[in-house]
Order: structure tokens, then C-alpha cells, then sequence
């Protein structure tokens, strides 16, 4: 490779998508392509992610490769890292998109956004001078025992999706830390509405499309922009 392709590359943004195979996510790389974002597409499966990325090269968009991901492995999360240092020396977008189902949610989903009743709990999520990556495994080991012991309702945490909902607060939580402890960085959460994917059987109201452009004006936020927030509808949102 000479000089000017390398400098090329470098001066590019490079973005990185987990669960880019389909769905929210691989209409991510679709539009971060369409901007001049060179992007990794990642994935557990190697042949879905495969041919993923041929689908949108297929499209034109052809600065977009696979690597496999799967983000519940450490060892998996270090060969991407180690791919991303040797091939771009760089990161300048991580989309987390990454996630797994568990129910089918059907009708009006205005429920899942139902708040948490432990106003201790709310309080310490949203004391983000003070909130730690302890405090936050703390929590989160409440709650699954209070889950296990089938006490949720007694100790104000959600009742309906429970375990989705503590999850989506936990890391809402741990993004604002890392803002916080990262200023030089933009670290935001998107909240894309209720999307018609195969995690949800297709049961959503939004198209992807519409979805996937949400979380990409976020991450095409520039330098100065705002960091520690969540976006809903464009705007940014009150965490609790």
C-alpha cells in the first residue's frame, strides 16, 4: 500500500458496528457508508456477516468488511481491537447496537417506558458526579436478587420487562460516566423508538430505516457537540 492510500485511510472516520448484520444496525453501516465512513460490520455469525457486508457492497457502498464480534467474549472483543489498532490505528465511532431478545412485544408500547418506582435507585442513577462502575454492579446484583426472590414489584423496580428495562438503566447510567470521565469524547444514547426487527418478531411501528437514521445523527455529531445524553426523536431526553 503507498503512502497517499494510507493517508487516505487515516484521515477517514472509521467506525465500528456490533450487531451489523441486519436490522437497526445494518441500516447504521448503510448510512454511515453513504457519508464516507469506512466501517466494520461486526457480528457473532461469520456467514450472516459475511453477507451482509456483500449486500451493501452490492449497493456501492464498498469501504465496509466484516469482523466477527461477540461482545459477551473478552477474547472475541481483543481480536477486534487488535484488527482495528494494525489495520486503522484509530477508532472514531463505536455504535452499540449489539443485543439479544427475550419476549414479544406487541400493541402499544408506551409500558416500556414506565419508570422505576424506587426513587433511591432513580436518585442514584441520575447522580452522575457520583455514580461509579461499582456503584452500578452493585445495583444491578440488587436487583437480580431481589428478581430471584420474585420481589420486584415490593422494591420498586419495574415490573413489566424487568430484567430489559434494569439493563437499558444500567447502561444509559454507565454511558454517563464514561462522558464524564471522557470529556474529549462524545458519548451519547439514542433511543430509536419502537422498530420492526426480528428481535421483536416485527411487531414495531418504525422501518429501520427511520431508526437507524436517529442513532446517525448522533454519531455523526461533531467535536463540540453534546456529550452524557440521551437523544429520543431527535432531541435530547430526560434519563429518568
Amino acid at each position: 500500500m503507498d503512502e497517499g492510500v494510507i493517508s487516505s485511510v487515516t484521515k477517514a472516520r472509521i467506525a465500528v458496528v456490533t450487531g451489523g448484520n441486519k436490522g437497526i444496525g445494518l441500516e447504521v453501516c448503510r448510512q454511515l457508508a453513504v457519508n464516507g465512513v469506512i466501517i466494520v460490520l461486526t457480528a457473532r455469525d461469520e456467514t450472516r456477516g459475511a453477507a451482509a457486508v456483500h449486500k451493501l457492497k452490492e449497493l456501492g457502498l464498498y469501504d465496509v468488511t466484516f469482523h466477527q464480534l461477540d461482545v459477551t467474549d473478552a477474547s472475541s472483543i481483543s481480536k477486534l481491537a487488535d484488527f482495528l489498532r494494525s489495520s486503522f490505528g484509530k477508532l472514531d465511532i463505536l455504535v452499540n447496537n449489539a443485543a439479544i431478545g427475550g419476549v414479544e412485544l406487541v400493541g402499544d408500547p408506551s409500558f416500556v417506558e414506565q419508570l422505576f418506582k424506587n426513587e433511591e435507585v432513580k436518585q442514584e442513577l441520575n447522580d452522575i458526579e457520583n455514580l461509579t462502575e461499582e456503584r452500578l454492579d452493585e445495583l444491578l446484583e440488587t436487583f437480580l436478587k431481589d428478581f430471584e426472590a420474585g420481589a420486584v414489584e415490593e422494591r420498586g423496580w419495574p415490573t413489566e420487562l424487568s430484567a430489559y428495562k434494569a439493563a437499558k438503566a444500567a447502561m444509559n447510567s454507565y454511558s454517563r460516566v464514561l462522558a464524564r470521565r471522557h470529556p474529549e469524547l462524545r458519548v451519547n444514547c439514542v433511543d430509536p423508538g419502537f422498530v420492526k426487527t426480528d428481535i421483536n418478531y416485527n411487531s414495531g411501528i418504525l422501518a429501520p430505516k427511520e431508526a437507524g437514521s436517529k442513532v446517525v445523527a448522533v454519531a455523526l455529531l461533531p467535536e463540540a457537540g453534546v456529550t452524557g445524553a440521551l437523544f429520543e426523536n431527535g432531541k435530547v431526553s430526560s434519563f429518568v
